[in-house]
């Protein structure tokens, strides 16, 4: 055993400090909708998107708007998120946003929320340990041109749009019957898809095969040292 740690640590040393680990990204979840201001129980609302292809946590993390403090509302309750399963933070409660939105109960909803969003705003998205994984800096004011999700949730034309900090004119508002299969909620006035987000989920970055191939190497060397 004390001869395979000593292989390991020379093939690191090799590689370079650090070399097993740094490449290692963030969990690949993305904001993928938001509605800033909604009519009655519908309400505002933001989607997570889970983009990877493995599940991901939530126990630790946490959203804020533009004040940017981790561990303003917790996100925990979401458990864990799968792959390309999206995920949804209202400020209605849970019954009334999948009533309003004809969600079934596999679509994870918090409710509640009221740390709300304005016009112009921001979308913190937090990993446990206070990491920043997303941000989305908004507001149609503050970049003339952009959308005002008011009564119509906003949505990436494409998932390469959502490594953007700030809401551009690749974000469009809903519409009915668009490619996210939008449609009216309950109050026949507010325009939306929450609980889908129809790119996730998108391969891996490739710093994980990175570091599955090296950590690879690394076991062929052990195996061969024991021969």
């Amino acid at each position: 055993m004390k001869k395979s740690l000593r292989i390991i640590a020379a093939a690191l040393a090799i590689a370079g400090p650090g070399a097993a680990f740094a490449t290692v990204s963030l969990p690949n979840v993305q904001i993928t909708e938001w509605m800033y201001n909604g009519t009655g129980t519908t309400g505002e609302y933001i989607e997570f998107t889970n983009m990877g292809s493995v599940a991901v946590d939530f126990s630790g993390w946490s959203f804020d708007d533009a004040s940017r403090t981790p561990g303003s509302v917790s996100l925990a309750d979401f458990g864990l998120v799968g792959a390309g399963e999206s995920v949804i933070l209202t400020e209605a409660t849970a019954a009334e946003f999948r009533s309003a939105w004809n969600l079934g109960a596999s679509v994870k909803v918090i409710g509640g929320n009221t740390n709300n969003l304005g016009r112009g705003d921001e979308i913190n998205l937090y990993a446990a340990g206070d990491v920043l994984v997303d941000r989305l800096t908004y507001g149609d004011a503050v970049f003339p041109g952009t959308i005002r999700a008011q009564n119509a949730s906003g949505n990436p034309l494409a998932a390469t749009d959502l490594t953007s900090e700030t809401i551009t004119a690749n974000w469009v508002l809903a519409s009915a019957g668009d490619a996210y299969g939008s449609y009216y909620s309950g109050s026949s006035v507010d325009l939306g898809n929450p609980g889908t987000f129809i790119y996730a989920p998108v391969p891996e970055p490739d710093s994980y095969a990175m570091l599955l191939a090296g950590l690879g190497l690394i076991a062929g060397l052990v195996r061969r040292r024991k021969v």
